[in-house]
């Protein structure tokens, strides 16, 4: 998928000057509200009309303001999920699944009712009314209905943000999934940085209606490290967990690491600060900490007042945060060995 946007649209005393190209399946736009990302949304859509400019799809012109073009919202073959169900409330499941499937052309459909069913795992919801759903099922009811309507893309504006973070991350999966086994590219929009890191591998900057930059979520995450008060946040996949006393171990990389959180039963997924991360130049005598790394600094980055400190650990690899002093004090550079000081307590799981 290639889109391409150079657009405008004001209102009021806001303009959105978006001007980008982006290849790819799995494309974030971030930014703060207010920073114009839904009127991004729907002027790819055709819900909006820019006020200039041309927007294109895979060669495509959806909009152009010279030449006078501006493909109907129907015809552009684009689907979108938002923040909130939008389910229709007088259609059982199975209809409101089937309501863009029915309106798609013959040739295009190849998504179908019993692959979407299968992927969602939501065949004991068919039979159900709309108000009888969770939170969960109801946007992966909308992902279904949006994925049966056969696009060749979708748009998915904060589509997780009126959840908790138990449902956010239990419809993550759903999301990515999904997309994957019907090869639909998507445009992910979202606020939220460690949303940008499970869902994209590209990622557009909006700051205050324009651009403010292109790059990976991971470098953007090392990039807002030094400003934002929950620092980096590593994403570690755990396998593997035996009990351990009171706490948990579970297995990471070529190590074992302990935690206070027991499993669920589903995806182990845990993140885990940079802030919560004590470094030490030699093997400390007796800490209170459960886990202790010995580690390879691997690379350095500054972020502000802090810099961050790239680790390779039995396997495994993570990003610690330092004060600058601290950073000279410890003598840090690449290949520098360090060890790691982790509590129990430091980790958070995600679903």
């Amino acid at each position: 998928m290639e889109l391409s946007v150079r657009v405008t649209k004001s209102f009021g005393e806001f303009t959105l000057d978006a001007g980008f190209t982006v290849s790819g399946s799995r494309i974030g736009i971030f930014g703060e509200s207010g920073s114009g990302k839904s009127t991004l949304v729907n002027m790819v859509a055709g819900l909006a009309r820019p006020d200039g400019g041309e927007i294109s799809l895979d060669g495509e012109t959806l909009f152009s303001a010279g030449r006078r073009v501006n493909v109907p919202p129907e015809r552009r073959r684009i689907a979108l999920v938002f923040q909130h169900p939008h389910l229709f409330p007088h259609l059982p499941v199975r209809a409101n699944l089937l309501y863009g499937w029915k309106r798609c052309a013959a040739a295009n459909r190849q998504v179908r009712l019993d692959d979407i069913v299968d992927v969602l795992k939501i065949g004991h919801l068919l039979e159900r009314g709309v108000n009888n759903l969770s939170g969960g099922e109801k946007q992966r009811i909308v992902l279904g209905r949006a994925l049966l309507s056969n696009p060749r893309l979708l748009l998915m504006d904060e589509p997780l943000s009126a959840l908790d973070d138990t449902l956010r991350f239990q419809i993550i999966p759903y999301l990515r999934g999904a997309c994957e086994a019907f090869a639909i590219p998507y445009l992910f929009i979202s606020h939220s940085l460690l949303e940008m890191r499970l869902m994209t591998d590209r990622v557009v900057v909006y700051e205050r209606g324009r651009q403010a930059g292109e790059t990976t979520p991971d470098e953007l995450a090392r990039l807002r490290m030094g400003t934002s008060p929950v620092g980096y946040i590593n994403l570690l996949r755990l396998t593997d967990p035996l009990p351990r006393g009171n706490l948990f171990s579970y297995a990471w990389g070529g190590s074992r690491l302990v935690l206070s959180t027991p499993p669920n039963g589903g995806e182990n997924l845990f993140e885990l600060s940079s802030k919560d991360m004590i470094l030490f130049k030699k093997h400390p005598e007796a800490i209170s900490a459960r886990n202790l790394l010995r580690c390879t600094v691997t690379g350095m980055f500054e972020a502000g007042r802090k810099v961050g400190v790239e680790l390779a650990c039995a396997g495994g690899r993570l990003v610690a945060e330092v004060a600058g002093d601290a950073a000279r004090e410890l003598e840090l550079g690449e290949g520098s060995e360090v060890y790691a000081a982790i509590k129990a307590s430091a980790f958070r799981r995600l679903g």
